[in-house]
């Protein structure tokens, strides 16, 4: 199983951005993914969750309301859309997957398969 991260960049506060994960190798449908952050000098925090079926999400309170986390199955890809973002999303963001069948917050569970992270640097 591979996760591969991408979409990372430079934007300026307030901007937005669009990461997206793309999932290959599951022999079966029923995964969940969560998007975790890594800011250098801080621990490794969840982000959001997206469920099994893509039908339901969670998020931090540091994001809710800002970022939106979706689910393309068929592409199996998942898109977490960063809008009004601000210099402390700065991070290196991961893409990390559960099989099973999950949903709500999933951020303290082992997840089974990780990517590489892609960096989200928010400066004027």
């Amino acid at each position: 199983v591979q996760l591969q991260a991408s979409g990372g960049g430079l934007v300026q506060p307030g901007g937005s951005l669009r990461l997206s994960c793309t999932v290959s190798g599951f022999t079966s449908d029923y995964y969940a993914v969560t998007w975790f952050r890594h800011a250098p000098g801080t621990e490794r925090e969840g982000v959001s969750s997206i469920s099994s079926t893509g039908g339901s999400t969670f998020y931090a309170d540091s994001v809710k309301g800002r970022f939106t986390m979706s689910r393309d199955i068929a592409k199996n890809t998942v898109y977490l859309q960063m809008d009004n973002l601000k210099p402390e999303d700065t991070a290196v963001y991961y893409c990390a997957a559960k099989a099973g069948y999950y949903s709500g917050n999933l951020f303290d569970l082992r997840h089974d398969y990780w990517g590489k992270g892609t960096q989200v640097t928010v400066s004027s």
